[in-house]
């Protein structure tokens, strides 16, 4: 989970872009930096710590050179120290490589190139890379194919970016179960592992598939697959510009996306007419099968109430990471749906290739081009924009509203669709409620632990609202439906422990009323959440957030998440945490 840049400019320096382009991957999630240059030799500054702290340290600026490459790394193999920073070099300094993803057999390859003389001073799998190519170079293989036979070795996921002071002006990039992406502007060209690394600098890109090659240099890009037959690649332009990635002004850039909430959500809709032209070519389905991890999740629960309650269809949601052990009863009457912001999570690719084996597949996905949206038989895409924020936010509410459309239309609901498209102008109201969320977060930034519960569509956003708290806190919450209180957890209520109920108006609420009161017999403390008209909740509550009363339960999940990722927010920030770059997480999971 790790991200990689490498360029090659025509009439300027290399670090400076380097050191600009990887900076726009601190939300994959990092530990350490480092960049190198190649002309004469191979230069290389690389160092544990945030970006700012390193570049303020070593200058990684002052880097000479028209091409390079750079790397931030979230430990996977060995410490976070500089020594196991990439780039990483074989044993003569001549190759440097940045890698993203795992070496399943490093250890076995190691003591092999150990044995054969080659000297490590790292304790990571990716150092192995350039020891290989050395190997193969030394037998008289160019880099190109060293490279090609140095991965015919290798067991695992990798994405790799390559220079050689013996092939300068050249860099190579492999791509395997990581997403590799390739940005051609005028005259200058562009290797990352994420579009919004070079997207100040050109919006013409290109998707890598597994087991493809891209050669770099100063006349222009050449894409191969392993056995070395030139292929040509579609290159698809990206209609994000580069202020959609910046903070605008707000203190984070989860504000600013908890903000654009709205906006993305009525983009989202506007693929109405393509779900509908959708849905006319489905089979009769008689199973939905919903795949995906973390909020994903979350959003995929809400899927199965809607398909259960509007569409009277078997509807279940399996983990990515477990899918492959309940995959048995696929089959060509069931539908997968599985969901991914990035399009490029392993654990649900992964999921997506078995299920093609038996079953139609459908992906959910932000980001155009990727691999979900290539392998899946059909795509929606939210219109989310760019997510810095490790934590999803507007990414959630338009999987949320892909997910709704797509229920909607299967229903031929239109009456509901009408519905749907008030919602960005109800979270509009919502977010005015800021100062008074902030005003609650402030009581509660030293809490130790919290509780939410829900019942129905609620429950989903009581496991989204732990999901965040946890997130961007390191608060320990816990997310229920209500019924299970009285089941085991109700023994941890204790005098003063917050629990956040969600309740809007419908037939749960009044179950989840008296759910509400169990906890508040033993001392909690009750964050609540719905309709402005409650007057029983209002006076329940020791905090209440009130919403319209006609919003209903069955669009709630929606906006009613919208206070609880400010609740998240803005206790990070009360306990001084930095809520766009939680410890040990990452936005793009592309490891198992």
């Amino acid at each position: 989970m790790c991200g990689i840049v490498g360029c090659i400019l025509k009439d300027r320096e290399a670090a400076p872009i380097l050191l600009e382009c990887v900076k726009k991957l601190e939300y994959r999630g990092y530990d350490s930096v480092g960049i190198a240059t190649s002309a004469d030799e191979m230069i290389i500054k690389k160092g544990q710590g945030k970006i700012d702290e390193v570049h303020e340290k070593l200058h990684l600026t002052d880097l000479p050179g028209y091409m390079g490459i750079a790397h931030v790394r979230w430990a996977t193999h060995g410490l976070p120290t500089k020594e196991n920073a990439h780039p990483h070099t074989d044993c003569r300094n001549r190759i440097a490589v940045v890698h993203n993803g795992i070496i399943e057999n490093f250890r076995e390859l190691r003591d092999q190139l150990e044995a054969e003389g080659h000297k490590f001073t790292s304790d990571t799998d990716t150092e192995i890379i350039p020891h290989l190519i050395e190997k193969y170079m030394e037998e008289g293989l160019n880099l190109e194919k060293a490279i090609q036979k140095s991965t015919q070795q290798i067991r695992g996921s990798y994405a790799l970016a390559v220079i050689s002071v013996d092939e300068p002006d050249k860099i190579i990039g492999v791509r395997k179960e990581s997403p590799l992406i390739v940005g051609k502007s005028e005259g200058e060209y562009f290797l990352a592992s994420d579009v919004p690394a070079v997207l100040k600098h050109t919006n013409h890109v290109i998707y890598l598939d597994n087991n493809e090659m891209v050669i770099l240099n100063k006349d222009g890009v050449t894409i191969k697959n392993m056995e070395g037959k030139v292929i040509q690649k579609e290159v698809d332009v990206i209609d994000w510009t580069p202020d959609m990635a910046e903070k605008r002004g707000y203190q984070h850039f989860m504000l600013k996306e908890i903000h654009e909430q709205p906006e993305a959500v009525k983009n989202t809709l506007m693929e109405a007419s393509d779900i509908k032209e959708m849905v006319r070519k489905f089979p009769n389905f008689k199973r939905i099968c919903f795949v995906a991890c973390g909020t994903s999740y979350h959003a995929s629960m809400v899927g199965k109430y809607l398909f259960e309650s509007l569409l009277d269809i078997n509807t279940q949601v399996e983990l990515a990471s477990e899918f492959e052990y309940v995959s048995g009863s696929l089959d060509q009457d069931t539908l997968v749906i599985l969901i991914s912001q990035s399009g490029e999570t392993a654990d649900t690719l992964k999921a997506l290739r078995i299920a093609n084996e038996k079953s139609e597949t459908l992906a959910i996905v932000n980001v155009l081009g990727t691999t979900a949206t290539r392998e899946a038989d059909h795509v929606i895409y939210t219109r989310a924009g760019p997510e810095i924020g490790v934590a999803a936010t507007k990414t959630y509410v338009s999987q949320l509203a892909s997910i709704y459309l797509l229920a909607i239309c299967m229903a031929g609901r239109n009456d509901l669709l009408n519905e749907l498209v008030k919602i960005p102008d109800y979270m509009k109201k919502t977010l005015e409620k800021e100062d008074q969320i902030m005003d609650i977060a402030s009581r509660y930034k030293d809490t130790r632990d919290f509780f939410f519960i829900g019942r129905g569509f609620s429950y989903p956003t009581a496991m989204e609202g732990a999901l965040k708290l946890k997130e961007i806190t390191y608060i320990h919450g816990e997310g229920y439906a209500a019924g299970e209180l009285k089941h085991g957890p109700l023994a941890l209520i204790e005098d003063d422990v917050p629990v956040v109920a969600v309740l809007p108006p419908g037939k749960s609420h009044d179950k989840t009323l008296s759910n509400l009161e169990e906890v508040k017999a033993r001392g909690a403390r009750v964050i609540a959440l719905g309709s402005s008209q409650d007057e029983i909740l209002v006076s329940e509550a020791n905090d209440f957030i009130g919403f319209d009363d006609e919003i209903s339960e069955l669009f709630s999940p929606i906006i009613y998440v919208v206070p609880l990722q400010l609740l998240a927010y803005h206790i990070s920030v009360e306990r001084g945490i930095d809520p766009d770059k939680p410890k040990n997480l990452a936005k793009c999971v592309t490891v198992e």
